[in-house]
């Protein structure tokens, strides 16, 4: 049996899904000399509504799944008949269980995920964050590529993408502003990269833990001075010259906290009390950690001091 590849769109409702899958299949020409068949699977209404006339000059065709309970693999295998595609774009519902589409058992034989994109209103999704958290990550867990569209100049990229990172680190994030072009403007970090030594605050701790960890190499080098909870439990999983010095973050509530430490080198490291909060200053430097599975960002200590307990233990995506 040939393999179908398989497009998913995830999203809340008029998060632009319908409008992204246009733009693939119209502007980007997708299929268009291939002479394949597509299908696309919407599971929602929205806003915006396809134009059945216009898929046929690109060889697609639109059918509508309206229950949760009936995105089975008994309904797709229906489809898979009817319309005997070669591409399948599912547009899912962003209220629906979306591990119906990552368990393999619950797609028709030879349907291969190919790629997941998920659509996020940049004015919108900070509420939603807040007040739908389990469904907003239903949305974003494993998309391969997030697109922050409707931006403005207002809109906190930085921050955004430190909360996209915090539950789904491997997620490429696209900017995209309400004309529909893509924003590549630098992102404007909170604390002075080009420093003597980089002061980290509390309050800057998870955004800049998260950039380092994805683009260490701009901090190759550098002085970075925090606060931070030593993690050095005494049951052998780290090497005797290892700690990590790091802080609880929390995305958007209590259920979302996670622990961000980074690898440090140092001599006395025995000497450091697990649990216990310091005032460190180190230089940064990138190199293999199987720690990281490559090549990562390991602290070298050139000063530390022990350090009283924050009023508020926690760090913040904010």
């Amino acid at each position: 049996m040939n393999e179908i590849p398989v497009y998913l769109f995830t999203g809340f409702m008029d998060s632009g899904k319908t409008t992204l899958i246009q733009e693939t299949l119209y502007e980007n020409d997708f299929g268009k000399d291939s002479g394949d068949r597509l299908l696309i699977i919407a599971c929602e209404d929205g806003d915006e509504e396809y134009d059945e006339a216009k898929l046929a000059t690109v060889g697609a065709k639109v059918a509508m799944i309206e229950e949760e309970d009936d995105f089975n693999k008994g309904t797709l295998e229906k489809l898979a008949d009817e319309y005997k595609p070669d591409v399948i774009f599912i547009e899912f519902n962003g209220t629906w269980d979306t591990g119906k589409v990552f368990d393999p058992d619950s797609l028709p034989e030879g349907w291969i995920l190919a790629q997941t994109l998920a659509t996020v209103d940049a004015t919108t999704f900070e509420m939603y964050l807040t007040n739908m958290r389990t469904m907003m990550m239903e949305n974003l867990y494993k998309a391969e590529v997030v697109i922050f569209n409707r931006c403005t100049d207002a809109t906190p990229k930085t921050k955004f993408r430190g909360q996209i990172k915090s539950m789904n680190r491997p997620a490429q994030i696209v900017y995209e502003r309400a004309d529909g072009s893509i924003d590549d403007s630098p992102e404007e970090l909170p604390f002075d990269i080009e420093a003597d030594v980089i002061e980290i605050t509390d309050a800057d701790y998870a955004i800049w833990f998260m950039d380092c960890m994805e683009t260490p190499k701009k901090y190759d080098g550098k002085t970075v001075h925090f606060t931070g909870l030593v993690y050095n439990p005494n049951d052998g999983k780290l090497r005797k010259d290892v700690f990590v010095p790091g802080r609880f973050a929390m995305t958007c509530c209590v259920d979302d906290i996670q622990f961000l430490g980074m690898k440090c080198k140092f001599d006395k490291a025995q000497e450091m009390a697990h649990k216990s909060w310091i005032d460190i200053t180190a230089k940064l430097k990138v190199e293999f950690a199987k720690e990281y599975k490559g090549k990562g960002p390991v602290l070298y200590p050139i000063d530390i001091k022990a350090a009283e307990k924050p009023e508020d233990e926690l760090v913040y995506f904010s």
